[in-house]
């Protein structure tokens, strides 16, 4: 398909373009620096047409009028003059509800006038049109305070910036851009989500006169802030937080790391060395356990302890190793020779004495282990005991 994309180099126009060339369509990406033949041209050829071109300045009623009516007008009066008829997306605004708090704005105004142009075109072309009220948005390449209140504050956090929350219980509506995108790629294939509106809220109509993204988020202004700071904090800690699949966490996580100064992209790892090598600590998790790198020198063992509830996961991923296991109890040693060049996985069994053998007598030996729980001091389930 060729897809035309109003906007491009916008927060979402960047993603969106970006995820159309993943996936082999052709993309006409316009914006305003673009030369006025080219949206003509454009505008005879594509198959689809995704209107994302806003504006930065709030409350300027002249600038939101020619940013945002008088370029749909544009947009649609060129389509129309070459008879293309096909389906064209609106981003628009939760705020042109023009409700609750939203009421009375300039901005909001002027999106509900670009909606108005776009489901009168619809009604004299029969032109399919989607218009999407959309809510604050984040993810990577939003610009701090242009793109929403999550980019200023993932911004000031990642790069140690001043910042100020007014009140941390204020709740916020907020769709992930990559959510946005999918959404967005179901469109393309006639799969929108529709809806209609009562005031501000969206609820879903098989056929109703607008579309929605059917994956938001409603999260206050403190539970962003404290997410972040946990985030930040993780090179010092190494702990990260429970993030679920699909949850308002995760996506803030990948969000902040966008906004990661390069002096904050490489962090030093604190080597814990005795005389047969060094244990690195690498990542701890809140309840999956830690992830550690076990260096142990030419011709050294290490272990002989076991566990009455922890297990652990050893990976030699350089070198040779002998690994023994032995059940406290009996005389029964459980052998394993394993190397970097044919990687396995062993588990180290609770209530086994253990230890890992270092077979060469020149090169290093380099076992990256996995722990199902972080080390508690005060109970840390560890008990010499030689195999």
């Amino acid at each position: 398909m060729k897809i035309l994309v109003t906007g491009a180099k916008g927060f979402v126009g960047k993603n969106l373009c970006a995820q159309l060339r993943n996936n082999k369509e052709e993309v006409f990406a316009y914006d305003v620096d673009t030369p006025d033949v080219m949206l003509e041209e454009w505008c005879a050829q594509a198959d689809f047409v995704f209107n994302l071109t806003g504006i930065d300045l709030p409350d300027e009623p002249k600038a939101l009028k020619a940013g945002i009516v008088d370029f749909s007008a544009r947009l649609l009066d060129a389509l129309k003059h070459h008879g293309n008829k096909c389906p064209v997306m609106l981003a628009s605004s939760q705020k042109a509800s023009l409700a609750g708090r939203f009421a009375n704005t300039e901005y909001g105004k002027s999106k509900k006038a670009g909606e108005d142009i776009f489901f009168k075109y619809a009604d004299e072309t029969g032109a399919k049109v989607l218009v999407y009220r959309l809510p604050g948005l984040f993810g990577k390449w939003a610009k701090p305070v242009v793109n929403g209140v999550v980019g200023t504050f993932c911004n000031a956090i990642a790069n140690d910036l001043p910042y100020k929350v007014n009140d941390p219980t204020v709740q916020l509506d907020l769709v992930y851009v990559d959510d946005l995108v999918e959404e967005m790629m179901a469109a393309l294939q006639g799969k929108e989500h529709r809806c209609d509106y009562d005031g501000i809220g969206a609820y879903p109509v098989r056929d109703g006169k607008y579309c929605y993204v059917p994956v938001s988020h409603r999260v206050s202004l403190g539970e962003i802030v404290s997410l972040l700071h946990k985030f930040d904090d993780q090179r010092k800690t190494l702990v990260m937080p429970e993030i679920p699949s699909g949850s308002f966490a995760k996506k803030l996580y990948s969000t902040f790391l966008s906004y990661l100064p390069a002096s904050k992209v490489a962090f030093p790892l604190k080597m814990n060395f005795d005389g047969k090598g060094s244990c690195t600590d690498v990542l701890k998790t809140v309840g999956s356990g830690q992830f550690s790198v076990e260096v142990i020198n030419p011709g050294m063992t290490k272990g002989h302890q076991w566990h009455n509830s922890k297990w652990e996961l050893f990976v030699v991923v350089s070198g040779r190793a002998l690994i023994k296991e032995r059940k406290i109890d009996s005389n029964q040693v459980l052998q394993f020779e394993v190397s970097g060049s044919e990687m396995k996985a062993v588990h180290m069994l609770p209530g086994y004495t253990h230890s890992i053998e270092n077979l060469s007598v020149t090169e290093p030996l380099v076992v990256l282990m996995w722990t199902n729980e972080a080390l508690d001091p005060q109970k840390p389930d560890t008990y010499s005991l030689k195999v």
